[in-house]
């Protein structure tokens, strides 16, 4: 057999077997069988180049070549959905498509995959480009790693001119492995969706190939029109021959149930029957199986099965006119998006914030919002002038949670620029995030400050951003040490600082001199050293800044929940010449860098065996991290979510989330005034407040 014919077959078997693993689920030959078929391949094609063909099989592994994601304009329809939060908004939905039509109508219902949109081309039933959703009109070609989705057919079973759309999305025990694996918290992807975004720009397509992606596809754009299926059901039935993936849980509405099934059967489709009386039936049926999924879904789809009429009703600017999504939660808020500014926080980690119309959301009114780093704003395709929704993440910070209509300006999916806004230095990815690697940077300088002063750190009171801005700018404090040897009688005469404050500052400075070791510690900016790893730490019997300095990573490993990636960033980042400096004229200031003699305070265990999650804004717990260590002090122990685990929710103003779930599970609630009562402490007044730390 000469070499072109053994390079077809090959690619032939593998490309079965491709199929009949990652599509069909019924794999036809053992692992060690198809890689061997695999190696053969691949030597074959190595030895002859001319015999590698586009819709190879190895190309399945990417290619270490730098990926430059070029645009380009689509040649079909990609708009986003008209939303409906009810099933009277639904079922409205579907009675006037029928009042319009003048005539009975069916719909399919589909699982709206929270993943990246994305549509492929074929050419002769070649695959020859992927290419995101981008602004709806123009994406950009991501064909590299879109050949490395196992799902994706290379070549179809007929050999058709043919664009499909679908969903590329991430399992959620993939997702859950590969965070596990990630121990740098840095680099850890807030959702499937950000992971699966983030994977689909990786500039190497081999990178790619190391996420197991996967994709459904629901709809179908044949280029010749008249060999289109005769409606939307024959569409997908036509989709999963050629060898696509098919989302399996398919849902069939018409008059009556019977209408429903008949219809799915003509089709040879598996899906659930239904009458348009049975829309509730239906809903809270998905809402139960929501969690069991192995993907994560954020609604249900709802298109006018007939094309003829689809192609009647046409398009706005923004959606299609025949089409609605149900999301299972309603925003919180919507806003325009009207642009996007760059932090600098104290690590150098840049973050983008969005820019939005002012909005009131949670009792009060949002005009920020976090939109975590650019892999977040890639997984939206979140561009300038877009319709937002806003929730309020863990209960407190405002984040951009989803794209609710495309703007009408044309503008693609933002990019954050290359540059330090505060230096000027060329910025450098770390994991899923930009850094600035200038250590002089002025804002990482300033960030650091209102860190190590915060109220949630050293908790000096009167050094807010405010003043400490004041005292930067002045030159007289631009390091953590110099907050200890600073004049701050030199501030004499700035407007807004008289006497009584000079003197306030000078007493809140020398009481931060009594926080214990850990606060300390985890005030110090250390990678990998927040508050909970100076605990480990310390009790595992690392209780003075002495023995750290001398801990080898081996020594740190043997604490536990200290692995051995965390040990050896820790050893690196205290061997920095400038920490130790910074530590020498904090220990010479009177700062404690011992805990051998401490004490852990415990005023009674009437809160033994009880699991506290504290939520919402307090009067008298401000920062709330005041209430946990009032808790733990008394025996109790504090985790960060409500689980079935949890035996009580302390609440707070604006808590609903953790609430809601806690009126779910059963778990007791309680408010401040019960909580100090609890303390045996009575109505306490708030206190004053000094500069507090802001989010953004």
């Amino acid at each position: 057999m000469d070499k072109l014919k053994k390079v077809q077959e090959l690619s032939e078997l593998l490309r079965a077997y491709q199929k009949a693993y990652y599509v069909d689920g019924r794999p036809l030959v053992s692992d060690m069988e198809y890689d061997r078929l695999f190696d053969e391949l691949s030597e074959l094609e190595e030895e002859n180049p001319d015999l590698v063909f586009p819709d190879s099989p190895t190309k399945r592994v990417g290619s270490d070549l730098s990926n430059d994601f070029p645009e380009y304009r689509h040649s079909v329809p990609v708009l986003s959905l008209d939303k409906a939060y009810s099933e009277g908004e639904v079922l409205e939905f579907m009675e006037k498509c029928i009042k319009k039509e003048s005539s009975a109508l069916t719909f399919v219902g589909e699982e709206k995959i929270d993943g990246v949109s994305m549509v492929l081309y074929y050419e002769k039933g070649v695959l020859v480009r992927g290419v995101t959703r981008g602004n709806g009109e123009v994406g950009n070609d991501v064909s590299a790693n879109i050949r490395t989705i196992r799902s994706v057919p290379l070549r179809l079973s007929d050999p058709v001119d043919l664009a499909v759309r679908g969903e590329v999305f991430l399992n959620k025990k993939d997702f859950e492995r590969l965070n596990e694996e990630m121990a740098d918290q840095e680099e850890k992807a807030a959702n499937p969706r950000n992971l699966a975004a983030g994977t689909i720009r990786r500039q190497k397509s081999s990178d790619a190939a190391k996420i197991p992606l996967d994709m459904f596809v629901y709809e179908g754009f044949w280029t010749d029109r008249t060999m289109t299926p005769k409606d939307h059901l024959h569409i997908l039935s036509e989709l999963g021959r050629l060898g696509f993936r098919i989302n399996p849980h398919v849902a069939f509405f018409a008059e009556t149930k019977e209408m429903a099934s008949a219809a799915l059967l003509d089709a040879g489709l598996a899906g659930d029957a239904y009458s348009f009386s049975m829309m509730q039936e239906y809903l809270d049926a998905k809402t139960r199986e929501r969690k069991g999924l192995a993907y994560e879904i954020d609604g249900l789809v709802f298109k006018i099965n007939e094309l003829d009429t689809r192609e009647r009703f046409g398009y706005t600017e923004h959606h299609p006119r025949w089409a609605i999504a149900y999301k299972f939660e309603s925003p919180q808020a919507v806003s325009r998006l009207l642009g996007i500014t760059v932090q600098v926080g104290r690590t150098g980690r840049i973050t983008p914030v969005a820019e939005l119309e002012p909005v009131h959301l949670g009792g009060s009114v949002i005009k920020r919002a976090t939109l975590h780093n650019q892999e977040y704003i890639d997984s939206m395709e979140l561009a300038i002038g877009d319709l937002v929704s806003i929730v309020k993440r863990g209960d407190v910070i405002p984040a951009v949670e989803d794209v609710i209509e495309k703007n009408s300006d044309g503008n693609t999916t933002y990019r954050i620029n290359g540059i330090c806004p505060s230096c000027g230095t060329a910025l450098v990815a770390s994991g899923a995030h930009l850094f600035c690697p200038n250590r002089e940077c002025p804002e990482q300088a300033r960030q650091m400050l209102s860190f190590f002063a915060g109220r949630t750190q050293m908790d000096i009171e009167t050094l807010g951003p405010k003043t400490m801005n004041i005292l930067y700018d002045r030159g007289l404090v631009r390091k953590v040490e110099d907050i200890y040897t600073c004049d701050y009688d030199s501030l004499a005469g700035t407007p807004g600082i008289g006497e009584r404050t000079i003197a306030l500052i000078k007493t809140s400075v020398e009481n931060s001199k009594k926080q214990p070791f850990k606060v300390v510690l985890s005030s110090l900016g250390i990678a990998e050293i927040g508050k909970k790893s100076a605990e480990m730490l310390i009790k595992g019997g690392f209780d003075s800044m002495d023995k750290l300095f001398a801990a080898t990573s081996d020594d740190l490993e043997k604490v536990d929940g200290i692995g051995p990636k965390i040990a050896q960033l820790i050893v690196d980042a205290l061997r920095d010449e400038r920490l130790c400096t910074t530590i020498d004229v904090l220990r010479q200031a009177g700062l404690k860098f011992d805990a051998s003699d401490e004490r852990e305070e415990k005023l009674d265990d009437s809160l033994s065996g009880t699991v506290w999650c504290v939520t919402g804004s307090f009067e008298n717990f401000n920062p709330r991290q005041k209430a946990m260590d009032e808790i733990v002090k008394r025996g109790g122990r504090t985790v960060s979510s409500v689980t079935g685990k949890t035996t009580h929710l302390l609440a707070g103003s604006g808590g609903g989330g953790k609430r809601a779930e806690a009126e779910r599970l059963g778990v007791k609630i309680v408010d401040e005034k019960e909580f100090l009562a609890l303390l045996g402490k009575g109505e306490e007044k708030k206190g004053q407040e000094g500069d507090q730390l802001v989010l953004f």
